[in-house]
């Protein structure tokens, strides 16, 4: 466990602030015009605001330098390269497979990973302020201090914004997005590991000796990094728990981030398999939501770092935390639990859900209610109930109406293409065009005529008929009075 790989041997130069922060501010300025004359005007919009705000920022760097040299590689920066390219290929894989645009999905990746970085960060500022003594601490994330419940809310801002801007609907790009981040907790935690960051409470005297070797982080050699001089296990563990200074490793804790890389790991087979019975579109987000809220809020009871940040109400533990996994048995009562079509076996897993609940409510009442500790819930816990009770909700609503409509659950309802669009405008001219031919026009006419004209052709056929028939019997009797004169007498009279 180490929290740099390796160093990149550079030259020594110093580099004045002022100058590097207006450098960018022109070029976020020149990318907002030519965005604008591309009649882009949300991109614009944005590239604008950056620019503004590193103007901003310019002058709060006014005389200081930073000095380059040998540039350090950071373990944890390493993996959180590698989570986003291997989340580039999950992700576009998958939109592709679903019918998404692929070129936009990419465009929408790219946003969706910078507003991911940029909100856990912001996130981790918010809960963390006393650690920053300058400005530019606040922009070093080689180091690690990203929250992942802020890249959660930070993505899914961004990629609504960029999302509307294209009139794309959100939830199907949240289906084949959330598998990355699924993998993107099992690879960046392991950065964590590597960097000794959010790490666990110490085990006990009787936990494996395997276990106790993982959660073991060492006291790192003076010089490191340029602040502190061990790992965040370790320097806690000298200034609370009595460590002595002179140790060599930190005590041994719950190696919770590789607990939360498997964690990572399996939500990423969950959300796979669950794609094979997808009823509606955001359904595997939905999902996510809840399955990674509830890991979450388990693995903070294990945390022990105090980097957490923490939210009212203040209350005995023994009541807060049975609490939480109250409301989350709630929400599976309400929502996921209704994917299981026999009654009897949902009402035995709607039981079963308030189980924990009563066990750790049972574990943690103190004898005494004078004994009982007061804690709040961490900004992760907090979150975590919150997206996971709002997501059994939605779950619930959509599930029902996938059931009633489920072709219409699974429609896209992409935007037509501009070429699909002058395709379809075209055949409707063509037909237009093919009804208002002449010889169309002449054949109805044709045919009316025929129509009217049938009545008066059959007149005259019955008048033809009459006068033929009386023609027939006059020359008929005629010709009988003719015989009748030259019959001869046979009567015998003279």
């Amino acid at each position: 466990m180490h929290p740099i790989l390796f160093r990149v041997p550079l030259p020594v130069w110093t580099v004045p602030l002022l100058w590097v922060f207006l450098i960018a501010a022109g070029i976020a300025f020149a990318g907002a015009i030519g965005l604008f004359l591309a009649k882009n005007k949300p991109a614009a919009a944005a590239a604008g605001i950056a620019g503004v705000a590193l103007a901003a920022l310019a002058s709060q760097f006014k005389g200081q330098t930073y000095t380059l040299g040998p540039l350090p590689i950071y373990s944890y920066g390493v993996m959180l390269g590698l989570s986003l390219v291997v989340g580039w290929y999950l992700t576009l894989g998958l939109a592709e497979r679903d019918g998404l645009p692929k070129e936009t999905m990419a465009n929408c990746y790219v946003v969706t990973a910078l507003a991911a970085v940029v909100g856990s960060r912001v996130l981790y500022i918010l809960t963390n302020l006393d650690e920053f003594d300058s400005l530019g601490a606040m922009f070093d994330i080689r180091r690690g201090g990203l929250v992942a419940y802020g890249g959660f809310l930070g993505g899914f801002i961004g990629s609504y914004l960029f999302l509307r801007s294209h009139r794309i609907p959100l939830l199907p790009w949240a289906d084949v997005a959330v598998p990355s981040l699924a993998s993107g907790l099992m690879i960046t935690r392991i950065g964590c590991y590597l960097f000794g960051c959010d790490f666990g409470r110490p085990l006990g005297e009787t936990a494996p000796a395997w276990l106790k070797k993982l959660g073991t982080f060492p006291h790192w050699p003076e010089g490191t990094l340029d602040h502190g001089s061990g790992s965040p296990a370790w320097v806690q563990h000298v200034k609370e728990r009595g460590l002595d200074p002179t140790a060599e490793a930190s005590l041994a804790v719950h190696p919770t981030q590789i607990y939360e890389a498997l964690v990572g790991a399996g939500l990423l087979t969950l959300l796979l398999l669950a794609r094979r019975r997808q009823k509606f579109r955001g359904e595997i987000f939905l999902l996510f939501t809840f399955s990674y809220g509830v890991c979450r809020y388990l693995l903070e009871l294990l945390r022990d770092d105090a980097e957490r940040g923490s939210i009212p109400p203040s209350l005995p533990e023994h009541v807060l935390l049975p609490a939480g996994l109250v409301i989350f048995a709630v929400g599976y009562t309400i929502g996921f639990s209704h994917v299981i079509r026999d009654n009897v076996v949902r009402k035995v897993t709607q039981a079963l859900a308030f189980v924990p609940a009563i066990a750790l409510y049972v574990v943690l009442k103190p004898e005494t209610f004078g004994a009982s500790a007061t804690i709040q819930y961490s900004t992760s816990q907090a979150v975590a109930l919150a997206t996971g009770l709002a997501a059994s909700i939605a779950f619930a609503i959509y599930y029902k109406a996938a059931l009633d409509h489920p072709e219409q659950a699974m429609a896209l309802n992409l935007p037509d293409s501009p070429g699909a669009a002058a395709d379809r405008a075209a055949d409707d001219d063509e037909d237009e065009d093919d009804d208002d031919e002449p010889g169309d026009d002449e054949d109805e006419d044709d045919k009316a005529g025929e129509k009217r004209s049938s009545p008066a052709k059959a007149s005259d056929k019955r008048s033809r008929a009459k006068r033929g028939s009386a023609k027939d019997e006059g020359q008929a009797t005629a010709r009988e009075r003719g015989a009748a004169a030259e019959a001869p007498d046979t009567t015998g009279e003279a």
